[in-house]
């Protein structure tokens, strides 16, 4: 097939006029489209294909692609098609992705214009999904018109394994579409993300999963394995952790590897709940209280970082000292029962709630939080 070799930077792709049919035969979908009594059913990646797999679970687990909402879009972009006469039906590009290293022969005395071979597998649509399901459907009700209509595509070709979700975070970080559990699972695998951000991800993350951790498998991300009851979403985990070093970029510098840097923190924040869990008792994970409630873990969090502030994170017998620093807690565990929690903690919203409960337990351990000390302390 002719095609615009695209040369930006380091990056080498293609742009491509794609016939419609030809194009159809050649994706596979990873999310099922529903039109007129007729039914797109997703493809199962190929068990080595990591990219495919990915993009396989975040389809099938964000509300955004379940079924009443793909019918609808899918019914008003075929429409689309049918009625646009005076302006292309799809003028903006599909971008696709094959692993496959794809072989480009210029013609003539051109360098960048040439023959690219097509690749022995289907391709993996990074973005554009819908519209080509809309399409596959308008081929159905309007093939003379279908066959006659031509896509423009850009290919991605011979790409690492990280290519295709850096892409895919690219073009969704800021849309409303894509759950943000999906971005952060991504952020490590992001080549231009910022190192707070990176270290965030990578914090959260070892929550989620070390074995001595109280947040094993509480956490809530997209695609998980566990059925355990969740506490906290991972979004809003990464928040706090984040929050972190936004506030104090000088910890970032004080650890030259990241995954050393993530393991330092995962340590102090495992540390700190398994004090403050020693401390509420039996009101950790009980379901008439709120301490293991969004609010209160992210309000938790906050004291851990003015902690570390004040030079008290140093690592030997962490637990006991913590605890014994936390004691104090111990007379406001009533405060967070269900019952009247709301009415002690009075917001008009969580930020604002979160920011009292904060408040309230750092004043007890006799920490102010209207000042913050200069130095990062024990960090």
């Amino acid at each position: 097939m002719l095609a615009t070799q695209m040369k930006q930077k380091e990056s080498v792709f293609y742009f491509v006029s794609y016939p419609a049919e030809d194009l159809l035969k050649k994706v596979r979908f990873s999310s099922r489209f529903y039109g007129d009594g007729e039914t797109i059913e997703p493809e199962k990646p190929d068990p080595t294909d990591e990219v495919g797999a990915f993009f396989t679970r975040v389809e099938k687990s964000d509300a955004a692609f379940q079924r009443e909402l793909s019918r609808k879009k899918l019914k008003d972009i075929e429409n689309f098609y049918e009625t646009a006469d005076s302006q292309p039906p799809i003028p903006a590009t599909v971008l696709l992705f094959t692993r496959e290293q794809l072989k480009f022969e210029p013609v003539g005395s051109f360098d960048n214009v040439g023959n690219l071979d097509e690749p022995s597998e289907k391709y993996l649509i990074i973005d554009g999904q819908h519209r080509l399901a809309a399409l596959h459907f308008y081929r159905s009700h309007r093939p003379e018109e279908a066959r006659v209509m031509h896509v423009p595509c850009m290919i991605f070709d011979g790409r690492s394994e990280d290519f295709a979700p850096e892409m895919f975070v690219t073009i969704n970080a800021n849309a409303t579409r894509i759950n943000k559990s999906h971005l952060v699972d991504l952020y490590e695998r992001v080549s231009y993300e910022k190192p707070d951000k990176k270290l965030s991800a990578k914090i959260a993350e070892l929550c989620y999963l070390e074995a001595d951790s109280p947040l094993r498998y509480k956490i809530n991300r997209l695609g998980g394995r566990s059925r355990q009851a969740k506490w906290i979403l991972q979004a809003e985990l990464f928040n706090e952790i984040h929050r972190w070093f936004k506030s104090e970029p000088a910890w970032l510098e004080q650890y030259g590897h990241r995954d050393r840097a993530a393991m330092h923190f995962y340590e102090i924040t495992r540390d700190f709940l398994r004090a403050a869990q020693q401390v509420f008792g039996e009101a950790w994970d009980n379901p008439n209280y709120k301490v293991t409630r969004p609010v209160t873990l992210k309000a938790l969090l906050r004291v851990c970082a003015d902690l570390i502030r004040s030079g008290e994170g140093q690592p030997e017998g962490r637990v006991a000292r913590w605890k014994e620093r936390l004691q104090p807690w111990e007379d406001l565990v009533s405060e967070f029962r269900n019952d009247g929690f709301f009415e002690r903690f009075p917001a008009k919203g969580q930020v604002e709630r979160v920011s009292r409960i904060h408040k309230k337990l750092a004043q007890a351990i006799g920490i102010k939080t209207d000042k913050r000390p200069e130095t990062a302390g024990g960090a």
